[in-house]
């Protein structure tokens, strides 16, 4: 039996439909088994028809639905709504899609504070209005995917990994349910760790942590414990695929919290706070703490400042 998929994109920046690109010949395997009905990334389909010529938007009916990007503007809701009714499963695939993403770091300010951000620069004229003609109507602020429709399957990263995309579209195609991690980055990080009480203060990541370069990742400090901000006992991990390694610990760059919270409920900000306090660090000196919350400012997380 061939199972249909059909895929869209919001508030998003592409990277997510990459990734599925970015399985090799392994997409060349599912696609012996799936049909893509619908996927503005790849193939041709029209809202309102190939000639334009029907009413109401129509996304063609599938087994699962996959939506990468949040939800902001009018548009983007219902498209959203449109593939909710057309697919009998959704899966919300990066962590625009799960919990905002970067786009959702705009719920700090009002719409209005943005639009003249935008159009209101030191080189232009103030404009007499902005455009409205044929522009979709922007929400009051970016939503994450779960709380404008029902979705069944959350998968986030920015973007997930190529692995855990196939692995998720092979146990789809069996008739199983995706297997994806609910342990932190922190757990799957093999850097050495000595304990609490190792460092009081943060630093800012400016100068290279201490590390041999040709040594491997089981001989090097935990950065945390360097006194370098990094997420990962807050995030979830999975972004080292099969490997299981943490692309930016490999790299020798603190985590940033990509793959949104460990519990999907979790607040990254609270939870990075209380990990920071229980191990002795000051954090009283940071310069700012929405960073904490840049991929994960949906679900009311990041409020307008009144700015």
């Amino acid at each position: 039996m061939t199972v249909k998929i059909a895929e869209e994109w919001l508030n998003a920046c592409s990277g997510c439909e990459i990734t599925v690109l970015d399985m090799g010949d392994r997409l060349l395997e599912i696609l012996e088994q799936v049909q893509f009905v619908h996927i503005p990334a790849l193939m041709d389909h029209k809202y309102y028809g190939q000639l334009g010529d029907k009413k109401h938007l129509e996304i063609p009916s599938a087994d699962v639905g996959i939506i990468s990007g949040g939800i902001r503007n009018q548009e983007h809701l219902e498209v959203a709504q449109a593939m909710r009714d057309s697919c009998d499963l959704i899966i919300a695939i990066g962590t625009c899609a799960t919990h905002g993403g970067i786009p959702a770091l705009c719920n700090s300010y009002k719409n209005q504070d943005i639009l003249d951000r935008y159009y209101s620069t030191c080189s232009t004229d103030i404009p007499r209005e902005y455009p409205s003609q044929g522009v979709p109507e922007l929400l009051d602020r970016c939503y994450a995917l779960d709380e404008k429709i029902s979705v069944d399957i959350c998968m986030p990263g920015c973007p997930p990994h190529p692995d855990q995309v196939y692995s998720s579209l092979i146990s789809l195609v069996q008739g199983g349910m995706p297997d994806l991690s609910g342990k932190s980055v922190c757990d799957v990080c093999p850097t050495i760790r000595k304990g609490k009480g190792q460092v009081r203060e943060l630093r800012r990541f400016l100068q290279t942590p201490v590390y041999e370069p040709s040594e491997p990742l089981d001989e090097m400090r935990c950065l945390l414990e360097q006194g370098v901000l990094c997420m990962g006992p807050v995030t979830k991990a999975g972004c080292g695929g099969d490997k299981k390694i943490p692309r930016c610990i490999s790299a020798r760059v603190p985590c940033r919290g990509c793959y949104g919270p460990v519990k999907f409920d979790g607040n990254p900000l609270l939870d990075m706070l209380n990990a920071l306090t229980s191990n002795g660090i000051e954090f009283e000196g940071m310069d700012e703490l929405t960073s904490l919350l840049r991929f994960a400012g949906a679900h009311n997380l990041l409020q307008n400042k009144g700015l």
